[in-house]
């Protein structure tokens, strides 16, 4: 129990102190936004290039560990389509967004910084191999099926997926783990100078992240989403 408290207590502690911050006026909304951009734009880039390009390829392309996430994600999705659409009578957008909202949870603000303190520096690798297969494979097909109704159903649903898809070519975490794949595939290092840089960039996203975290939380309303929150947790 002391070793668990030990593990989760920081994490809530630096939540709160988000929080607090904004309810009492030290920090904005507004803040916190401007925040989570640094972290997803940033900080979490720069924390998976780092955690990719400093080891093998052939350690850090995890083949079973894709394939288990993978699975695992597509059968959360499935079921939850199922009993969101066959026992809750929900729409095909809310069953999907409640879908998404169990398989691909907030890995990296919340999911990486519980298990950067069980794995230590792995946790960077699995946050890049959990990270590929929510941005190639559950987001995108989450996003067409969320708009695959009507008449021309087919249509957007073709049109969403490409969409989504040349998106992620936009996408500054999907570069990095392109860019970190490279890196470890060719052997390149960087520069020292650009190395520390990339360094110091990257530890600031697990404390940066539960802040925004934190401060994402004040002025939300409960009020007739409670069950729809206890079903997605």
């Amino acid at each position: 129990m002391l070793q668990i408290l030990a593990i989760t207590a920081p994490i809530y502690l630096i939540i709160a102190a988000g929080f607090l911050s904004v309810r009492y006026g030290l920090f904005s909304k507004p803040d916190m936004r401007v925040l989570g951009r640094f972290v997803v734009n940033f900080c979490l880039p720069a924390l998976i290039f780092n955690a990719l390009s400093k080891r093998p390829l052939g350690e850090v392309l995890n083949g079973p560990y894709l394939l288990a996430y993978a699975g695992g994600s597509l059968t959360v999705v499935l079921v939850a389509m199922l009993v969101g659409r066959r026992l809750r009578r929900q729409s095909v957008p809310l069953a999907t967004m409640q879908s998404l909202g169990m398989a691909a949870s907030n890995s990296g603000f919340v999911g990486y910084p519980i298990v950067l303190q069980l794995l230590g520096p792995t946790a960077g690798v699995a946050l890049a191999l959990t990270m590929l297969v929510e941005n190639l494979l559950v987001l995108p097909l989450c996003f067409a099926m969320a708009d695959n109704q009507g008449q021309d159903a087919a249509q957007r649903w073709h049109h969403t997926l490409l969409v989504s898809l040349r998106n992620l070519l936009k996408n500054p975490m999907v570069l990095a783990i392109l860019a970190g794949f490279c890196s470890a595939l060719l052997g390149l290092h960087l520069p020292a100078v650009l190395a520390q840089t990339v360094q110091i960039v990257a530890t600031a996203s697990s404390p940066v992240a539960l802040f925004v975290i934190g401060g994402s939380l004040v002025g939300l309303k409960l009020a007739g989403v409670r069950r729809d929150l206890a079903w997605v947790a």
